[in-house]
């Protein structure tokens, strides 16, 4: 049970919005807070073990202070269950302090406070948690592994070395280190098969979130770029690439440090709590998600503009027949652009952070995960220029394979000489190209 509540944990934290604490982290911060506030009342009474009444405990559930005996005491319904079942009509519970202890609350928590809905809603979240934490791992295993092989790709071959090129695997490199800073977090916070993380306060689980924070910032910031960099093309016709990659670079990499920073230097003069992985000051978490909402919104108005420019361009009647085709391509290319300009985080940009959660989870779990995934396929394998260069150089290969393997089966002595078949080609081609050019002059005096 300690590790589905953990898995289910996991995926509620990796919501870069979320910021409602796990039920399991509640109930210890509660019990720890009632045993001290029991300790205190003992001191302040001078009670002990042997002092008569009832002592103050802890029933799993909520806390019972000391009582003398004959005396009733009423308690609330703890506030987890107001979050979970927000239109149960919450009572109190009362105890009996008699001369045998403690007597069973009444009414129970059963009747007084929803718990057999909770217990049932719990385990109901436990199962969906656990299905959302196995759906993100798939999909950023299956990302990282894509982006890698398309980043090889497009650093392999020089003729696909451009400035669109060079923004594209910018954003491969932030879609990879957001699924490895998962991988990192769910290994450093989430290891232990107990609700130790609960408690975790170490300057390593701190850089952890700081890391995983600004991963998830910065490829934020690069899907903005990318609709930035196509809404600058179709406006633009001439502008410095270069000088603007430059600037794409501080934006994209550059505003995230600061954010993240500046969000680290208030969270640890402020609220220096458990591992910065619960962000109960909503003040200090718009550090962060303030930068995160604008770009959501900036590139959504950038994909209606995108959008707007195309349809004028179609509608024009001096398109050509060519220029109209490249448009349409082009069009057709932005509809597939809605997930890679997170068009889908406006749905729950500025909802509250504890409605539509399991939704949310989806969306911003479910297919975030994929995300990278679906940028490789689109602006790396699907890329003409990708498919074009590999297939020359997959031709040149075999073509220098054939010659290779035809110069040694007809000259086995050069082969075995230790010079490769390659390099004897090559002096041939030069040779005969002297011969041919030294024969020239020759040919022309003769007639």
């Amino acid at each position: 049970m300690a590790s589905i509540a953990q898995a289910s944990l996991a995926a509620l934290l990796l919501l870069p919005m979320a910021t409602t604490m796990h039920s399991d982290c509640i109930f210890k911060k509660e019990q720890a807070m009632c045993l001290e506030k029991i300790q205190r009342v003992n001191d302040l009474m001078g009670l002990n073990d042997s002092s008569p009444g009832c002592p103050g405990m802890w029933d799993n559930i909520t806390c019972w202070k000391p009582a003398h005996v004959g005396e009733m005491v009423l308690v609330s319904c703890p506030e987890l269950f107001r979050i979970f079942n927000p239109d149960q009509d919450m009572r109190v519970v009362s105890r009996n302090c008699t001369e045998d202890g403690w007597s069973e609350p009444f009414p129970h928590y059963f009747d007084a406070c929803g718990f057999e809905e909770y217990e049932s809603e719990t385990g109901d979240q436990d199962y969906y948690y656990l299905s959302v934490k196995a759906l993100y791992t798939v999909g950023y295993s299956t990302s990282l592994v894509t982006l890698t092989t398309a980043m090889v790709i497009l650093c392999r071959f020089r003729k696909l070395h451009c400035t669109r090129n060079f923004i594209h695997m910018n954003l491969f490199v932030s879609f990879m280190l957001r699924a490895i800073s998962v991988f990192i977090k769910d290994w450093i916070l989430y290891a232990e098969q107990d609700s130790n993380h609960c408690f975790v306060s170490t300057v390593e689980c701190k850089a952890v979130m700081v890391f995983f924070h600004y991963c998830v910032v910065s490829n934020y910031f690069w899907l903005f770029i990318e609709g930035l960099y196509l809404f600058t093309l179709l406006v633009e016709t001439f502008f410095p690439e270069r000088r603007y990659f430059y600037w794409y670079i501080i934006i994209g990499w550059g505003t995230p440090t600061v954010c993240v920073s500046v969000w680290a230097m208030l969270r640890l003069y402020f609220d220096d709590t458990g591992c910065w992985d619960m962000n109960d000051n909503t003040a200090l978490w718009w550090v962060i998600k303030g930068p995160v909402v604008g770009s959501i919104m900036v590139n959504f108005v950038l994909f209606i503009g995108i959008i707007v420019i195309l349809v004028q361009k179609l509608q024009s009647p001096d398109m050509g027949g060519n220029e109209s085709s490249i448009y349409l391509r082009l069009a057709r290319s932005t509809l597939l652009l809605i997930p890679l300009f997170g068009i889908h985080y406006t749905i729950f940009a500025f909802s509250p952070e504890n409605v539509s959660k399991r939704e949310r989870l989806v969306f911003e779990l479910g297919l975030g995960s994929f995300q990278g995934f679906v940028v490789a396929v689109l602006y790396c394998f699907l890329n003409g220029e990708v498919q074009a260069e590999i297939k020359r150089k997959w031709r040149s290969w075999k073509v220098n394979r054939y010659f290779t393997m035809d110069f040694k089966h007809r000259h086995p002595s050069l082969a075995s000489s230790g010079v490769n078949g390659g390099t004897q080609l090559s002096i041939l081609s030069k040779s005969s190209s002297q011969i041919r050019m030294s024969g020239l002059p020759a040919d022309n005096l003769a007639t």
